[in-house]
């Protein structure tokens, strides 16, 4: 039964290793020379025990030291030390927000200058600073007109260029074809309808987009439709514009006369183009118009309401009742005196 355990209720001995007979012998002969009574933890040098053995330094417990000085806890460590920047950074720094601070004040004055007296510098002619006569309109259809708007406007104002241009080779033909009448009418046209052209009806078509005036549509409706009518007796052949009998009666048999009336033809088609134009046009800016809930009554209305809010229009109407007010009491004061 020696192979046995002799407490088989105990704890089991198999992973313990204090139960290792060589451990215990060890651990017995260590006890049986110090006492742990006798040993003296305040002593550095070593001590007798009671016993008469010594305890030198190397019984007492091991004690680690530390291998790098803590740093004393200071105040200062709390803070933190931001790194230094240059003085040329800090410079650039400085001119930046100045700059910006100067870009802030100057769009303010501006804002307050447009809010405060709306005024719009002109840029329409765009004319040079030196010339005689500045600009007398303001025109920025991408600021005034409405975006979906703004296609319509555009294919406005390039049919107009577009009249002009057909006026100015009306006038170049005249004088290829020598025919006097033609140049000097045509200089007429060009002087005539190209101002009149741009204040009769585009202008008013850029005023009713950008305010949707029924009134400005009206206007644009009336005057436009004529000049549709004019540009199409001028793709025909009036007085004074090449068109298509013009244009016909200058063939011949020479190479001159081929020359000339290929010209002319080019010329009164164009005419025939810009009166093409004219008409899809009015056309699609009618249909807009009737979308809109515009109407006939709406044009009177506005009418009426910027004709009588018109200072200048105001002023000659009280004139005329302050001149019929005194008539009629110089009157009054002759039939008295009678």
């Amino acid at each position: 039964m020696s192979g046995f355990d002799e407490n088989p209720f105990g704890d089991p001995t198999i992973d313990n290793p204090f139960a290792d007979p060589s451990v215990q012998q060890v651990t017995q002969n260590a006890s049986a020379g110090l006492r742990i009574d006798d040993y003296n933890p305040f002593d550095k040098q070593g001590q007798k025990t009671t016993g008469g053995q010594v305890a030198g330094p190397n019984v007492g417990p091991a004690v680690m030291q530390p291998t790098q000085e803590l740093p004393s806890y200071t105040k200062t460590g709390q803070t933190y030390i931001k790194p230094a920047l240059n003085t040329e950074e800090l410079q650039r720094r400085q001119e930046e927000l100045e700059r910006k601070e100067q870009e802030l004040k100057r769009r303010e004055e501006e804002m307050l200058r447009s809010q405060q007296y709306n005024v719009r510098r002109n840029n329409w002619p765009p004319v040079p600073e030196q010339c005689c006569f500045q600009p007398c309109f303001y025109q920025d259809i991408e600021v005034d007109i409405p975006e979906v708007f703004q296609k319509i406007v555009y294919q406005l104002y390039h049919l107009w260029m577009f009249h002009g241009i057909v006026m100015l080779l009306n006038v170049l033909g005249g004088i290829v074809l020598l025919d006097f009448q033609v140049v000097a009418l045509g200089i007429f046209y060009v002087i005539l309808f190209a101002p009149f052209s741009y204040l009769c009806w585009f202008r008013p078509a850029y005023k009713a987009f950008r305010s949707d005036s029924s009134f400005n549509f009206m206007v644009f409706f009336f005057i436009f439709f004529f000049q549709f009518l004019i540009t199409l007796c001028q793709a025909i052949g009036i007085p004074g514009t090449i068109g298509l009998i013009t244009a016909f009666s200058t063939f011949g048999d020479s190479v001159s006369s081929i020359f000339k009336g290929i010209l002319a033809l080019i010329i009164a088609v164009s005419f025939g183009i810009a009166a093409a134009g004219d008409l899809f046009l009015i056309t699609k800016i009618h249909r807009i118009y009737k979308s809109s809930g515009a109407s006939l009554a709406k044009a009177q209305e506005e009418f009426k309401s910027e004709f009588l809010s018109n200072q200048h229009v105001r002023g000659v109407a009280t004139n005329v009742a302050a001149a019929a007010v005194q008539s009629q009491f110089n009157q009054r004061t002759n039939n008295t005196r009678y």
